[in-house]
């Protein structure tokens, strides 16, 4: 069978259809895809902890012993105890481990935990192409799913989020599930004791600090104020970021200005792209005015500069903070020109 889709993996995961024996869970959010291996397991045995229920296997074990997961997948519990295999599928694993348990439908549910799998990937196309196998894919949580995960968790802690926390969540997690679980967990903790959680609250829980100088260095760079850029650089390198580093933060805020304005020609609203971007709330205000200063022309020749500058700075090490000050120098005065023009 062909994957799910994303909308009614959710559903399936309330209540699996026991016509399928083979479960792929695959996807870029590693963190989601574990989450969701517990949760199907939780519905297909009655104690997951109980080790003669839910047998584990590291997929890079099939190397040295390729029939042990056909075998566990066949092997009946003792009394007719409910079994699961868990794989998590490895680099090492050859095919034909694989190939095995697709030549007739296990007796017992095999859980399979993969990465990310291209479309022509032969343990992808062997679950699409089974009638007892299901593949159901794990992407990074999208803006509709985190406001779920952000009220399931603090709800647990008999908290709530107000609109400001809310926003700021959104726009700090949803790289990965379990990481973005964690991350709340940690916040539900901090707040212990109150009925609301604030922006202030995600501010001192999930802010990191250092990064948060290289943004702000960043924006100074596309707003045009080079009278705040030069203590923010200045603090960026004595907390030990690599001028190469500092400079491709510059590039990728350059490629989404230019993707921006491109987005922005093609009919879409600011908002709609700033939602998209996940832009932090705090750096709107920034975000905006940098939209309004850089043309995409302007934004092109900046990416140019930015990758001869990075290639400098790798190539001559002895030159590189000098290399930085000057790019980040002339991308500031060009967006004040800009500014002073406007007025």
């Amino acid at each position: 069978m062909t994957a799910l889709k994303s909308g009614d993996i959710e559903t399936f995961l309330r209540k699996p259809d026991r016509a399928f024996s083979i479960f792929l869970l695959y996807g870029p959010d590693a963190g989601l895809a574990h989450e969701r291996c517990r949760s199907l397991i939780e519905k297909l045995i009655d104690d997951p902890t109980d080790p003669f229920q839910l047998i584990r296997i590291d997929g890079d074990q099939l190397s040295a012993d390729p029939t042990r997961l056909q075998d566990e997948a066949n092997t009946v519990g003792l009394f007719e105890t409910k079994r699961v295999i868990w794989l998590r599928a490895g680099t090492k694993a050859n095919q034909s481990s694989f190939d095995l348990l697709f030549e007739t439908p296990p007796l017992c549910p095999v859980v399979i935990e993969a990465g990310d799998l291209a479309p022509r990937h032969a343990l992808r196309q062997a679950v699409e192409g089974s009638k007892f196998a299901i593949a159901l894919p794990c992407y990074s949580d999208e803006g509709r799913d985190l406001p779920k995960l952000i009220d399931e968790v603090l709800g647990q802690f008999k908290l709530r989020a107000d609109d400001q926390a809310r926003q700021a969540l959104i726009s700090s997690l949803g790289a990965d599930r379990l990481l973005s679980r964690r991350e709340l967990e940690k916040l539900a903790l901090y707040a212990y004791g109150q009925d609301i959680v604030t922006s202030d609250d995600v501010d001192a829980v999930l802010s990191n600090a250092a990064q948060v100088t290289v943004d702000m260095l960043v924006d100074s760079v596309f707003s045009g104020e080079a009278q705040l850029m030069d203590p923010l650089l200045e603090r960026a390198l004595k907390e030990g970021f690599d001028p190469s580093f500092i400079i491709g933060a510059l590039l990728r805020h350059a490629f989404l200005l230019l993707n921006t304005q491109k987005d922005l020609e093609s009919g879409r609203s600011l908002s709609e792209i700033e939602k998209q971007s996940r832009i932090f709330y705090k750096r709107v205000a920034a975000f905006r005015r940098q939209v309004s200063l850089w043309s995409i022309t302007a934004l092109q020749l900046a990416i140019t500069s930015l990758g001869d500058a990075q290639l400098g700075t790798r190539q001559n090490a002895a030159l590189a903070d000098t290399m930085l000050s000057r790019i980040c120098l002339s991308l500031a005065l060009g967006a004040r020109r800009v500014a002073m023009q406007a007025r």
